[in-house]
């Protein structure tokens, strides 16, 4: 920075971390340079034609944007990788890998397996060399605010804007890697609690394929021994008033608080439930709703806003409040809407781009299958379980997220530019 830096009894304003191990208190300020001082960022090589293989086992994987540090998108051959390896700069391990396109500065540190990533769309930096490690660069970056100079989205990274980025950094490589592995470690468990927490949601996934007749059945593959003489399950339309109506009874502003209203804003992704809300909307009436009874956020239904209420609350216009009828109960009309199928059969009548929103008459029309009440109430006391088990582990998870976002902030000295 060019900016005149004022001192403290510390050090540099802006150079020293809030939180120090306390053998390296004494060890003066951190350094600050921009990468271009430090390393020269590098674009991966293309090595993807057209020769492209499906197999697992025996291809490289291939990376692109949407896939980067996830599944693969596809695979190359590993003949066509050791050709092109042995022609073009490759990362090693332990580099670090930014994508220049797309969800900019999305960031992995290269594990060194046979890999491709995408030509000109990911950027990937070398061993620094003696100044500063790359398990603490990582870090380094992972906290940059990656915007234009006024606030804007950026819509190409290139290596000249990479280079420009100052980085604060500790002179010590003691205290860089202690720094490294403490929040490497926290990363190291964040992922554990994350394969549980997506474990979880397989085994609901698979009870509930096995739990629910698959399309074009009408008997599922499991049941629980008490109904297996019970016979076919009845097919009806969600719209069927046995089965739920949409409820558009409204409800007086003076009566909504934070806590009772619940807007798209407010609903979680995922099926996840909802939060506080930020605001009120008081110039139009709320559509009330009671508890048990079923909301959905209409606006980018892809997004899975389903909340079960426990309340007397309010919702906005773009919110649909499902009430069951007599020929289901709550419990099960709630397994049958936090689902992927009914999800899917939403989007498919789902009209506008940016912000599609569901077709309410095409949705009252959702085919539904039920069993008995006994049978409803059974299967919905199992996935309730589960999904308390998934609820727990979604909140250990964010507050692990949420310590290690203190716990850098601390860390680091102030925000990085």
């Amino acid at each position: 920075m060019s900016k005149e830096k004022k001192q403290t009894q510390t050090g540099v304003v802006g150079l020293v971390p809030e939180l120090r191990f306390p053998e390296f208190q004494n060890d003066g300020n951190w350094v600050e340079k921009k990468l271009g001082q430090i390393g020269e960022p590098q674009m991966c090589k293309r090595v993807f034609k057209e020769q492209t293989t499906s197999n697992v086992v025996n291809g490289i994987p291939f990376y692109k944007i949407g896939t980067f540090g996830k599944i693969p998108d596809s695979y190359i051959t590993v003949e066509l990788y050791e050709e092109f390896k042995s022609t073009y700069n490759f990362p090693n391990k332990g580099d670090i890998l930014i994508s220049a396109s797309g969800t900019i500065g999305r960031l992995v540190i290269y594990d060194g397996k046979p890999a491709y990533f995408q030509d000109s769309n990911i950027v990937w930096l070398g061993h620094s060399g003696s100044e500063i490690l790359n398990e603490l660069l990582y870090y380094c970056y992972s906290i940059l605010n990656w915007q234009t100079s006024d606030g804007g989205v950026i819509k190409r990274l290139y290596n000249s804007d990479l280079k420009a980025i100052s980085i604060k950094f500790p002179k010590n490589k003691s205290e860089q890697q202690k720094i490294a592995s403490c929040l490497s470690s926290l990363d190291e468990l964040i992922a554990a609690h994350n394969e549980k927490l997506e474990a979880l949601k397989d085994h609901k996934k698979g009870l509930m394929q096995n739990l629910f007749p698959q399309e074009g059945g009408t008997i599922p593959k499991l049941r629980f021994p008490e109904f297996e003489n019970d016979g076919e399950w009845v097919v009806k339309k969600l719209g069927d008033k046995r089965v739920s109506s949409i409820i558009n009874d409204k409800i007086e502003s003076n009566v909504l608080t934070l806590d009772n209203y619940v807007s798209t804003d407010n609903m979680l992704p995922n099926y996840s439930g909802i939060t506080k809300a930020s605001k009120l909307a008081l110039n139009s009436k709320a559509t009330k709703f009671i508890k048990g009874d079923i909301l959905i956020s209409n606006i980018r239904p892809y997004l899975k806003k389903v909340w079960k209420s426990d309340r007397i609350g309010g919702a906005s216009n773009d919110v649909i409040v499902f009430r069951s009828g007599t020929s289901v109960t709550s419990e099960f009309l709630v397994t049958l809407l936090k689902n992927d199928s009914f999800i899917n059969y939403v989007m498919k009548s789902a009209k506008g781009v940016k912000m599609p929103r569901g077709d309410k008459d095409t949705i009252v029309k959702y085919p539904v299958l039920l069993p008995k009440h006994q049978e409803q109430q059974k299967i919905a006391s199992c996935l309730s379980d589960v999904d308390e088990l998934i609820s727990a582990q979604t909140q250990t998870l964010e507050a692990l997220k949420t310590h290690k976002r203190g716990l850098m902030h601390g860390l680091f000295p102030t925000t990085q530019e």
